[in-house]
């Protein structure tokens, strides 16, 4: 079975694209390169021990996507993760959020419905909670006023998914899969996340940070109402994110899944301190970091964790990787993306 992952070269992206192609599925990477390069085709393909098609595409342009659909209309599935990603750009760019993410989403479902493709697996996010004080969220959990709008176009991409999925006149089944934050890289060492620019995400900076790429890590408060003062968030390994979307896929595929739109978190039901993900590095590398205490940032909530009971249930999903387990290998693929010892 033919699965198209858009935004496939991506952090998230590339690790399912290995997991897929090691369930027997056959993966194609539609994607823009906005947050990747080119090379990245071929460590994907070096990991999933296969050759795996690449087609650089602008999804956000509703011809461009068309076409890159037609190509590929014997495909039964898409794994949409094609979005911008960054809680603080959003605040900066909401516009081009907007157009980006929802854009985009509305070409690959209008595809999608064209060549009878009829299954989704959209990548959202526990940013869709809000800022809630009910901990751990499930599923139920009410959706508050996003603080982001990135957080805002993860809510209103679920509400279009659950729209079109409940038309009669549409074929399609989709899965959200809210997933809170992902880290750690895979284990062979050979892809993990390395984003363009200065790093939004908190792993990525600690890590370039000590390898000497990043001057010194800024810790975005430090007087939240948590365990230590800094906010705490649900990490879990990016390899059992990526399991999590074909689990997904298969679930939709079997005669169990009867609802036509479903969501799902996809966290450890942990959550972690930011000085807690700092301790646990220092204490897997033998290292020290270099960091400081700074002012929140816009769009930043205290805490959230997940409860996964639903997800454990239902998809038969259980995150394997401890946070030691994530923060290891994370250095890991540093010290091997920068040839350090």
């Amino acid at each position: 079975m033919k699965v198209i992952v858009t935004g496939g070269m991506g952090y998230i992206g590339s690790h399912t694209v290995v997991e897929l192609v090691q369930a027997g599925y056959e993966a194609v990477i539609f994607d823009d390169l906005s947050n990747s390069n080119a090379e990245m085709i071929h460590k994907i393909s070096q990991v999933a021990n296969q050759k795996v098609v690449f087609e650089e595409v602008d999804l956000s342009n509703s011809n461009a996507c068309d076409l890159v659909f037609s190509n590929h209309q014997d495909a039964e599935a898409v794994i949409h993760f094609a979005a911008f990603k960054s809680v603080p750009e959003s605040v900066n760019k909401p516009n081009e959020y907007y157009r980006n993410n929802i854009g985009a989403l509305l070409n690959v479902t209008n595809s999608m419905d064209k060549y009878a493709i009829p299954y989704l697996v959209f990548s959202s996010s526990c940013t869709v909670y809000g800022d809630t004080k009910e901990l751990p969220v499930k599923e139920s959990t009410p959706m508050l006023s996003p603080n982001s709008p990135y957080g805002h176009t993860k809510q209103l991409g679920e509400c279009i998914l659950k729209n079109l999925s409940s038309l009669k006149a549409s074929k399609l089944k989709s899965i959200a899969l809210r997933y809170f934050n992902p880290i750690g890289a895979h284990p062979s060492g050979i892809i993990g996340e390395l984003p363009i620019g200065v790093p939004g995400n908190l792993m990525p900076f600690i890590t370039q940070t000590a390898a000497g790429v990043r001057e010194q890590l800024s810790v975005y408060g430090d007087d939240y109402d948590t365990i230590d003062g800094t906010a705490v968030r649900d990490y879990i390994h990016v390899s059992d994110l990526a399991v999590a979307h074909v689990k997904a896929l298969d679930y939709m595929r079997s005669e169990k899944s009867k609802e036509r739109f479903e969501v799902f978190n996809v966290g450890t039901g942990n959550g972690s301190s930011v000085m807690e993900v700092i301790q646990s590095f220092e204490r897997t590398s033998g290292l020290k970091l270099n960091y400081k205490i700074a002012s929140r940032r816009e769009g930043d909530i205290a805490a959230i964790y997940a409860n996964g009971r639903h997800t454990m249930e239902i998809l038969d999903w259980q995150a394997k990787y401890n946070l030691d387990d994530m923060t290891r290998s994370a250095w890991e693929w540093e010290k091997k993306l920068r040839k350090l010892n």
